[in-house]
């Protein structure tokens, strides 16, 4: 499995883009940023995009991709999957013909250029040969972690905005009986001197996200860090490398990690 990683910034600034990341070139987790980074061809191949959360930085890209790849395209589709109370905030809010054209009707009702797929918490279900389950995150709006496996095993769990939590760590911990989590992308947005400030918003600091660790069984081999403010990108690496976790890598803009 090939995780692209388009944006990793918890906030943005010259160099730092918002959360997406683009497994096997043709499913994004997250959309926070698409086209202002991926050339046309990529944009082409992607046909799903799993939405954590309706925050902005993680759907602000869905606009932008939809209307570039259907002025060439007119039957081209994307597939954004999501739970229910997520896409209907994404309806409500984005596409409703005034903030954005509504793509889940154009360019007809019959083939749209978005089409909205809702899926249930705790439920395993299939795309493009991958199995993925969502599970309850705690966020300060409804959100969801990713849990993706596919044809030969490899396992990605992917927690997109969260506090501390317990579904998606009870899922991963039932999961890696049979198949093990290969490897994790968690956030960690704040240093240790804004804990509050976390609770609140529904976020990790690098102490937080240490004690979020010891809720699984078995550690996965590699564990990715995402969402950082790149205001304090220097105290939350320093902090996070006290840690001494060796399976720790800060993800980096533009780099591709296999697992």
């Amino acid at each position: 499995m090939k995780i692209k990683v388009i944006g990793c910034s918890g906030a943005e600034m010259p160099d730092f883009h918002p959360p997406a990341f683009l497994i096997d070139a043709e499913i994004l987790l997250d959309a926070g940023t698409i086209a202002s980074v991926l050339k046309e061809n990529a944009q082409k191949k992607i046909t799903h995009i799993l939405i954590t959360h309706t925050h902005l930085d993680h759907i602000r890209g869905i606009p932008a991709l939809i209307d570039n790849m259907l002025l060439k395209q007119r039957q081209h589709q994307i597939t954004v999957v999501a739970t229910e109370e997520i896409l209907n905030t994404l309806r409500k809010n984005i596409f409703n013909g005034s903030i954005w054209p509504d793509f889940t009707n154009i360019p007809s009702p019959l083939h749209p250029g978005i089409k909205l797929r809702p899926i249930e918490q705790g439920k395993i279900f299939k795309l493009n040969g991958y199995s993925v389950i969502a599970e309850k995150v705690t966020h300060s709006v409804p959100a969801v972690g990713y849990i993706i496996k596919n044809l030969k095993g490899r396992t990605l769990l992917y927690t997109g905005d969260t506090g501390q939590t317990i579904n998606l760590w009870e899922r991963a911990n039932t999961l890696s009986q049979k198949n093990p989590i290969d490897a994790v992308i968690i956030e960690v947005t704040l240093p240790n001197n804004m804990r509050e400030v976390a609770i609140r918003t529904g976020h990790l600091t690098p102490e937080m996200f240490s004690h979020e660790l010891k809720k699984l069984r078995r550690l996965p081999k590699r564990i990715f860090i995402t969402h950082s403010k790149p205001q304090f990108s220097d105290i939350i690496l320093s902090e996070l490398r006290s840690l001494k976790i060796k399976q720790i890598t800060i993800l980096k803009e533009g780099k591709t990690y296999v697992i």
